[in-house]
Parts: structure tokens; sequence; C-alpha cells
């Protein structure tokens, strides 16, 4: 059974944009901090953006400005607003707690930004 569900990945324009859904599991989905990481080609999976409890959020240099994390804990789902898009922002997609729980990733999605 998935423990998490990611959606809303596509192929899209360089300056377009996206907005991703995750929804977990009771088991993943936590009051106090979720996030996106992604992972692109030739690298390591990486943080892009987190949410903590009480509506804090924190990005990584490279999408600051650009895109919004959100979260909607009555349906145990994490957004993630993604405009002006790169092709460097090009990558699997995935959500988990941060720091992340090795058993819960998900199947990702796939974000191909085309010059």
């Amino acid at each position: 059974q998935a423990q998490v569900v990611e959606s809303g990945g596509g192929l899209v324009q360089s300056g377009g944009s996206l907005r991703l859904s995750c929804e977990a599991s009771i088991r993943v989905f936590s009051i106090n901090t979720m996030a996106w990481y992604r992972q692109t080609p030739g690298n390591e999976r990486e943080l892009v953006a987190r949410i903590i409890h009480g509506g804090r959020t924190d990005y990584a240099d490279s999408v600051k400005g650009r895109f919004t994390i959100s979260r909607d804990s009555a349906k145990r789902t994490v957004y993630l607003e993604m405009n002006s898009l790169k092709p460097e922002d090009t990558g699997v997609y995935y959500c988990n707690q941060a720091p992340p729980l090795r058993w819960s990733w998900g199947q990702g999605t796939q974000v191909t930004v085309s010059t």
C-alpha cells in the first residue's frame, strides 16, 4: 500500500507553471514538517521546500521566490506550486517528512521543463 502518492507533474515550457500534489497516509503525514524533494538527472535527491508546524516555510536557494509549498492537514495533502520553471527544474519530485522516512518514499512525479 502506497504511503504517499505524488501527482501533477508533466511537460511544460520554460517559464511555465505546475502544481504538484502529495496525498500521504496517516502514518506519513506529519503536522510537524512535510517537504518536497527532487532528484534531477545525475544528482542526488535534494530537499526543495518544507513546511513546518505553524506554517513556516523554507526553500532551497535555487527555487526561492518561484516555488510555494502549502498543505491541507484535513486532507493530509501537501502542495507545491511551481512558477517560472526552468529546464534545470527537470526531475522527479517526491514528498516525505523532513527528515525523510526511509520506508515511505513514493514513486514521485516527473516534471520536465523544455527550453
